[in-house]
């Protein structure tokens, strides 16, 4: 059993070797974590609490999946809870209290190829389509702070694209 000088000595090294697995392993398990999502496409809003108590709601994440679906093609997908955790990371890093502009969250892989052919800057293999990205804004806040919060946490791939930034779970990448 390791005690508490241990404990804290564990955290320092940690601390040194990776500033995001010590904010991760800080931050309380515990505490309620909420999102108040704005769709552009579509013109959903969803505010709720989608993890409480250390667990996830069920019916909060149908929610999330839904607001977030691929809207060429209204597919519903799962989107991963560590993309949905970073989301809530970074609006609770700068104690945003507004709603989250959601330009993409699931994208259907025929909508991605159609955006491919048509030359936008998306990866055929783009991790949308696994649900496991986001590009979002929040209103006031500069691509440039909300990128660089991002990258603090040390989890996946951070883009920034003149008016949104992308996030996702993949290997830790920037650009």
């Amino acid at each position: 059993m390791i005690g508490r000088r241990g404990f804290i000595s564990a955290l320092a090294l940690l601390a040194v070797f990776s500033p995001g697995m010590i904010r991760a392993a800080v931050a309380a398990p515990l505490r309620e974590r909420s999102l108040s999502l704005l769709n552009i496409h579509t013109g959903e809003n969803l505010n709720t609490v989608y993890q409480a108590e250390g667990a996830y709601d069920d019916r909060a994440l149908k929610d999330i999946h839904r607001v977030l679906r691929c809207h060429y093609s209204d597919e519903i997908a799962p989107i991963a809870t560590t993309v949905l955790d970073l989301l809530c990371d970074i609006k609770d890093a700068l104690d945003w209290k507004g709603r989250i502009a959601i330009i993409s969250g699931y994208r259907s892989p025929r909508y991605n190829e159609l955006l491919v052919a048509a030359g936008k800057k998306v990866s055929r293999d783009s991790l949308h389509m696994q649900g496991r990205a986001i590009d979002f804004s929040l209103e006031g806040v500069s691509t440039r702070t909300l990128s660089g919060i991002a990258r603090s946490f040390v989890i996946g791939g951070v883009g920034r694209y003149p008016g949104f930034v992308h996030i996702d779970d993949g290997r830790v990448r920037y650009w």
